[in-house]
């Protein structure tokens, strides 16, 4: 087993219109599932950023990431290390630029999903150091095509749960080498492609229950698109 960190590293709050999970609910799932930490990739918002900091000086054994999942025009980016909301619903090739020119990591969300993912044409070519090949939100197979490409591109790989509340978080994650532990380090780690996905894609009873929650989410927004 690699010794190294495990991070969900996508995981959504009560800042997400989706979500009604607290960042405490989400901290003491952590040890349960043997996770080091998450990364806070809330909708377009930065507003649980604030928390989550104080959320590292509470819980110093763990290891928090700001992010965002970013609508673009093209489907969702992961923008890791960022605390500033990019220009939203750009090309994603424009995103990737901006995340990257701000001093964040890029990565395409669930890039072989059919909503909200960029696809496999852009996760084919986008200039970006990894893609999300295990989302704790996904179909094996969807999670399987983001695998072949990642392998094909030579890309490192992100796992995440996609939790949306507290029963999925872990689900899915990333594992960093042995020794990294700050954020900057993640970060870097990231960069270089030394990163691997790790965990589980949701069964179909599962992904049916959640089709039902997801479109009852989306009546009471009036069916806005995140």
């Amino acid at each position: 087993m690699n010794p190294g960190l495990r991070l969900d590293l996508h995981l959504h709050s009560a800042h997400s219109p989706d979500s009604q999970l607290t960042l405490e609910a989400a901290v003491e799932r952590l040890g349960p599932q043997g996770i080091d930490g998450f990364a806070l990739t809330d909708h377009n918002t930065v507003a649980g950023h604030a928390s989550l900091r104080l959320l590292g000086e509470r819980f110093p054994q763990y290891r928090f990431l700001p992010g965002i999942e970013v609508s673009t025009a093209d489907g969702h980016l992961l923008a890791l290390g960022l605390s500033e909301v990019p220009p939203l619903h750009r090309p994603a090739v424009e995103t990737v630029d901006w995340i990257e020119g701000h001093g964040g990591i890029a990565v395409p969300a669930h890039p072989a999903r059919l909503m909200h993912g960029v696809g496999r044409r852009l996760a084919g070519s986008l200039k970006v150091p990894a893609l999300e090949t295990v989302n704790g939100h996904n179909s094996e197979l969807a999670n399987a095509h983001a695998a072949v490409i990642a392998a094909r591109r030579t890309l490192g790989e992100t796992g995440g749960s996609d939790a949306h509340d507290a029963a999925g978080v872990g689900r899915a994650y990333t594992v960093f080498p042995e020794g990294v532990e700050r954020a900057d380090e993640l970060l870097e780690e990231l960069r270089k492609r030394h990163t691997h996905s790790a965990g589980t894609s949701l069964p179909l009873a599962e992904m049916t229950r959640l089709a039902v929650r997801t479109l009852a989410r989306r009546a009471r927004r009036g069916f806005r698109p995140i």
